[in-house]
């Protein structure tokens, strides 16, 4: 029987509608509400907290809500909210891995599997990065193809490129030019 909550709160913003959840004082979903694989997302979160979704604010959400606005506006390049990253070891080691990519940087699945030191594992790289549950603040949509192109995000490829774009103003240009 599930007995602890996880705190979620909708939050809308010009990128897109985030679902934000915490628990114990962490921020464990910051994630695209109405992304393909929402289901299967939240029941990993859930059973693997032992916990059940329940909506109500608290201080968590709020100062995640503050930190995503100042990076919506620019005036945020790092966040710093305790997270708590639900999933296997082997996704945990990638979504470590995309918080090192730095801000207006892409990277590749195979240069993220390089950094691992599995370059065979670009499939599984490429899971984990689909299961993200921390959008932005573990920057998922910093990957890019190997030769420079778009690939997909749950919060759809107009989306990404916003953010890009925002983090690099000159990334649209940047990418007129590997082609």
């Amino acid at each position: 029987m599930r007995v602890n909550n996880i705190n979620i709160s909708y939050f809308k913003t010009n990128f897109g509608e985030l679902l934000l959840g915490s628990f114990n004082n962490q921020l464990c979903i910051a994630d695209w509400r109405y992304r393909k694989m929402r289901d299967s997302i939240d029941q990993r979160i859930q059973n693997g907290l032992n916990a059940v979704y329940r909506e109500e604010n608290d201080g968590v959400l709020e100062e995640s809500k503050n930190q995503l606005n100042q990076y919506f506006e620019g005036k945020r390049t790092e966040f710093s909210i305790p997270l708590l990253l639900i999933g296997t070891d082997f996704q945990k080691s990638v979504w470590n891995a995309l918080m090192e990519i730095p801000y207006g940087k892409t990277d590749s699945y195979l240069g993220l599997s390089k950094k691992l030191k599995n370059e065979k594992a670009i499939r599984a790289v490429a899971s984990a990065n689909g299961a993200n549950a921390i959008s932005i603040i573990v920057p998922c949509h910093r990957i890019i193809g190997s030769k420079g192109d778009l690939v997909g995000y749950a919060g759809g490829l107009t989306t990404k490129m916003k953010l890009l774009e925002l983090e690099n103003p000159n990334f649209n240009q940047q990418m007129k030019l590997i082609f």
